[in-house]
């Protein structure tokens, strides 16, 4: 689903954060919005409709799949902060747009180097604290974006860039995890 600012410049009335009763922002509580999908979710759940006719079973099947896709892009911080974005107008297109900032493309080049002589050596310390710094970065990154789609008004445009960032930062924090695990099993690396 396409979504963006309204002709009258404003969020549409219904999108992801309504439906579940939520304020639009990055910043989500997200026990608010398990309990709000746990209360949509039984309304719209298919197992309500069994003795319903076929076109009404079919309708809640695909309102119950439209609540879980919901509740899965809010629940996410990337697809969350990704959703908001194109609720502003703007889209991340990480899969085009994969331009960084060459202080960020540097600090990926010596991450990647530190990954690479951590796994050649077999150094779980090393790795440990790579994985905290990537970890910080993470945290950082989702601050920045919380401020940037938080604020009045957002800037989604920059949020789109910092989002691109955080979609490395988590990939590459999965490596470095993927990387831990193979040495604690005693698994040979893949670099």
């Amino acid at each position: 689903m396409t979504v963006g600012l309204g002709s009258s410049g404003v969020i549409p009335e219904k999108n992801h954060f309504s439906l579940f009763g939520l304020p639009v922002r990055f910043a989500l509580d997200l026990a608010a919005l398990e309990r709000a999908w746990k209360v949509v979710q039984g309304a719209v759940h298919p197992d309500r409709y069994v003795s319903a006719p076929e076109s009404q079973r079919l309708m809640a099947l695909q309102r119950a799949t439209q609540v879980n896709d919901a509740h899965d892009t809010l629940k996410d911080p990337i697809r969350r902060a990704t959703y908001l974005c194109g609720l502003y107008g703007v889209e991340v297109d990480a899969e085009r747009n994969t331009s960084m900032p060459a202080d960020f493309l540097v600090q990926q080049m010596e991450w990647r180097e530190s990954l690479e002589d951590a796994a050649a050596t077999k150094d779980l310390e090393a790795l440990s604290q790579l994985d905290q710094e990537v970890v910080s970065a993470i945290a950082e990154s989702e601050l920045l974006i919380e401020h940037l789609l938080d604020k009045t008004p957002a800037d989604a445009i920059r949020a789109a860039d910092e989002i691109r960032r955080l979609m490395f930062l988590s990939k590459f924090s999965g490596q470095v995890r993927d990387e831990q695990r193979r040495l604690r099993d005693g698994a040979a690396s893949d670099f």
